[in-house]
């Protein structure tokens, strides 16, 4: 168990969405449902809280009604190797209702915002060569889904 759990808060779906994160990511699992009882804020029997992992780290969806809702002051980024990986992610996370956003940012069906983001942008962004990380840079500022080649060859001062 990690030493630090994360509550998202949900109006009504803590545990679809605990299933959905289950399976997006590799060996994320869901672990305990609780239910509200009688005299409680929801009806008896509905989801309270779902618990789920992914990628060793602690969670737990809460059904808390629509009191509050998420928002771009929170995300979570996801280490892709690959543009496959970032393919995929990015393709799951905004399938069924969930939007693309600016430089490799999107929000799920959920409302919960993501940064879908290649180690090789984080390592462009960090080059000693200051022109080379303004260009990829500037070439990421402009993108969606980050294009792991097309932010090379900006790197490189390749046109597009």
């Amino acid at each position: 168990m990690s030493k630090l759990t994360t509550f998202l808060w949900f109006d009504g779906k803590a545990e679809e969405a605990a299933r959905f994160y289950a399976s997006v990511f590799p060996n994320g699992k869901v672990g305990d449902v609780t239910y509200y009882g009688e005299n409680m804020p929801l009806p008896a029997g509905t989801v309270l809280t779902a618990e789920f992992e992914i990628f060793g780290q602690a969670f737990v969806a809460l059904n808390g009604g629509p009191h509050f809702k998420f928002s771009e002051a929170v995300s979570f980024q996801i280490p892709c190797e690959n543009q496959a990986e970032v393919d995929r992610y990015w393709d799951t996370l905004i399938a069924d209702g969930g939007e693309p956003g600016p430089c490799g940012w999107l929000k799920d069906r959920y409302g919960l915002s993501w940064q879908v983001t290649p180690t090789r942008l984080m390592q462009l962004l960090h080059d000693p060569d200051k022109a080379k990380a303004d260009r990829a840079t500037q070439a990421m500022m402009q993108m969606g889904k980050i294009d792991i080649a097309a932010i090379e060859a900006a790197a490189e001062g390749v046109p597009a």
